[in-house]
């Protein structure tokens, strides 16, 4: 059997250090470019294979699957992402992988570097959960030399593997559901721009109104956040002057403080204003009020996610591009039946 290469036979050919060669396999900074376009090239002549995929061949087949979920997504009440990698890997235990999380701090955001886990060589692929920095992207699908599959976003400027909720037609069918209930005042809740699937959630509440003889309105387009995500009820909510008889809110979270915000206001949910939300997930206690929303499937994307990314460190054939899982329609208390118009 012929002997490994290592990262020292890689080295003692160009004259430098298998920290270096490291370095420049794993895509990490501290090497130009030239001398990294060396070390691959040479690391292809020899035959190279990192330890990941060693690991795996004496494995038979079971691979590390790297996790990264930025730590915005994180916090106490936005768990929604937790419950999308506890699917993960309970999905990749199935199919005899294992997976490893990684939190991604905002510096590493905004001076993107690769994570540790892709540094020191332990992950087989990558699967990130929630939409990261621009530049980090770039980062990942360029110089982590790993598979990439996204979860719960696309990008929109490369061609990406990704795994998203039908966020455009679920919205579409809730606004239908309002609009079925009498309701022909419908405002939306969700800051614009500030990620692809409120976008999409938006263009679903706008096509269900045009089919409908309604118009959007300005002021009935409310935001909840600001740029990085982060939810604000101080900053955001404002309430219009010519009240809206019901509010779709781009997820359950932006629900539970639309609700408060109505509270102290002096309105009722649903005996004033009815309100639905999105994702079918809010932390216990948040809310009160029995939420109208549509149910994302996690299970079934995390069942995807995994099958692309092992299909695609494997070599395998798969399905390229989006793939969009559809949810359904959850009723419950939250919205109320009124006269029609």
């Amino acid at each position: 059997m012929a002997k490994a290469v290592k990262l020292a036979d890689i080295a003692g050919r160009l004259g430098v250090s298998n920290v270096t060669v490291s370095k420049a396999l794993s895509g990490q900074k501290g090497v130009s470019e030239e001398m990294r376009e060396k070390i691959i090239r040479l690391a292809d002549e020899l035959g190279y294979r990192q330890p990941s995929a060693q690991r795996r061949e004496a494995a038979g087949g079971s691979y590390n699957i790297g996790v990264l979920i930025s730590e915005r997504y994180l916090d106490k009440y936005d768990s929604f992402y937790r419950l999308i990698y506890q699917q993960v890997a309970t999905e990749a235990v199935r199919q005899e992988c294992f997976t490893m999380m990684e939190p991604v701090e905002h510096k590493a955001e905004d001076q993107p570097e690769l994570p540790r886990m892709v540094q020191e060589q332990r992950v087989d692929g990558l699967l990130v959960i929630g939409r990261l920095a621009e530049g980090y992207l770039s980062l990942l699908t360029g110089r982590s030399g790993l598979p990439v599959v996204y979860l719960d976003f696309c990008d929109e400027r490369q061609d990406t593997d990704a795994v998203i909720s039908d966020s455009y037609y679920g919205a579409y069918r809730l606004t239908n559901y309002l609009y079925e209930m009498g309701h022909r005042k419908i405002a939306f809740v969700g800051t614009l721009r500030a990620s692809g699937s409120i976008n999409d959630r938006y263009f679903g509440y706008a096509k269900s109104l045009m089919e409908h003889g309604l118009m959007t309105r300005g002021d009935w387009i409310i935001g909840d956040r600001d740029e990085t995500g982060q939810i604000d009820a101080e900053r955001f909510f404002l309430l219009p002057e010519d009240m809206p008889t019901a509010f779709f809110c781009n997820c359950d979270l932006t629900a539970s403080y639309l609700i408060r915000k109505l509270s102290a206001a002096g309105y009722r949910v649903p005996g004033d204003i009815s309100v639905a939300g999105y994702d079918h997930f809010l932390y216990p206690g948040l809310c009160d009020v029995p939420l109208t929303t549509y149910e994302v499937d996690t299970k079934e994307m995390a069942r995807r996610g995994v099958r692309m990314i092992t299909k695609k460190i494997a070599g395998k054939d798969y399905r390229r591009g989006i793939s969009i899982v559809e949810g359904h329609m959850v009723i419950k208390d939250s919205v109320r039946r009124i006269a029609e118009g």
